[in-house]
């Protein structure tokens, strides 16, 4: 069904438009977590209020932006405010803008236009790129390309409309192929057994047997591991997270006591998870940043921006769970559905590798940047 969409003021900006629908999304997701199913009615939700296009290229109707950075800053300040509201959405949302800025950078002008369409239709789509052995191969038989293998984790897998997956040919590096990722009988969802993040419905996608065509094609071989964007990608994961955080803290002050704002120790736990919760702000704001502007260390701030991300989330868990007792770890409250959900996403792979890597490039030179160096 065509989306319709009512002109828009001055005021009237993305991240506007998404606190308005935040209250809906807040209602849907409990409901959502309880079942757990895939989150129709908050992906339409968003789809209605234009957030599904506001990010594609220009050329499939996304928004113009005056430059990187102020796109940025939009798209900042929209993940953290889906996240602030839903967590398992804010996961969806954020593999949607991904693919749309893979499409922006590397679509043709025929596939955008078909991202166009598919957008008018309300489409949402992901990335796939987690797999088991042997991985995904892209396999070129009697002339005829299809796919074998399967994509595991694959975040809305039977719900999403389209997924852009990574696939391996006989010669070369990765392939990024636009497959449909909503056919029942490819999904498999039985593992996906979890606390946290139900709704996502991150399961198995098998694509054994699927065509491809060269439209189904995106850009050139080795497009989706190019750096600095691969890893500075990340930003946009952490900026779901943080606004969990945030959510959690907002949430944790409302639930506290008069005996507890009384409390000059509770206080001081407060003032922790508020230290916190914008310390990782700061650090996805700069991240932001020097991904706008392709930073040849944005790698490995990126890296460090995860990790301390990852740090605030665990310790403002532990000072709302502290703050708030019991009520905390009830069935049925929103902190502990934020908890859940937390615990679970901040579980991104390889922390501590990514700490590591980060840590030999500021020994090597102080990657924060020109403008303001230590070494």
């Amino acid at each position: 069904m065509t989306l319709s969409r009512h002109p828009r003021s001055d005021a009237d900006t993305p991240a506007a438009r998404a606190a308005a629908i935040m209250p809906a999304l807040v209602a849907l997701g409990a409901r959502y977590d309880a079942a757990p199913v895939f989150p129709v009615e908050s992906m339409k939700t968003l789809a209605v209020a234009g957030l599904h296009r506001t990010f594609a290229p220009v050329d499939s109707g996304g928004e113009a932006f005056d430059d990187s950075v102020s796109r940025n800053q939009c798209l900042m300040n929209v993940l953290r405010i889906i996240g602030r509201a839903d967590l398992s959405v804010g996961r969806l949302y954020e593999g949607h803008v991904n693919a749309l800025a893979l499409f922006d950078w590397y679509g043709s002008l025929a596939q955008k236009a078909e991202l166009r369409h598919h957008l008018v239709q309300g489409a949402f789509y992901g990335v796939w790129a987690t797999e088991p052995q042997p991985g995904v191969r892209l396999r070129d038989v009697d002339g005829r390309s299809t796919l074998d293998g399967a994509k595991s984790f694959a975040t809305g897998a039977g719900g999403l409309a389209y997924a852009i997956i990574t696939a391996q040919p006989a010669q070369g590096e990765r392939r990024l192929v636009v497959v449909r990722a909503d056919d029942s009988t490819r999904t498999d969802l039985s593992q996906w057994r979890v606390r946290g993040m139900r709704a996502t419905g991150s399961g198995i996608y098998d694509l054994t047997g699927m065509t491809v065509n060269p439209s189904h094609l995106l850009g050139q071989p080795g497009d989706y591991d190019r750096e600095p964007r691969f890893t500075t990608g990340a930003w946009r994961f952490t900026a779901v997270q943080l606004g969990g955080i945030e959510g959690l803290l907002a949430e944790t002050r409302l639930a506290m006591s008069d005996a507890g704002r009384a409390d000059p120790l509770q206080r001081a736990k407060f003032a922790d998870a508020v230290a916190a919760t914008r310390t990782a702000y700061l650090w996805v704001r700069e991240c932001a940043l020097r991904a706008a502007r392709d930073d040849a260390d944005g790698p490995a701030f990126a890296r460090m921006t995860r990790g301390i991300v990852e740090r605030a989330g665990l310790d403002v868990m532990e000072l709302a769970t502290r703050i708030t007792g019991t009520r905390s770890a009830m069935d049925g409250q929103r902190i502990d559905k934020i908890i859940r959900d937390l615990s679970l996403y901040l579980r991104q792979g390889g922390p501590d590798y990514a700490r590591d890597q980060a840590a030999l490039v500021w020994l090597d030179h102080d990657a924060w940047g020109a403008e303001d160096v230590l070494w």
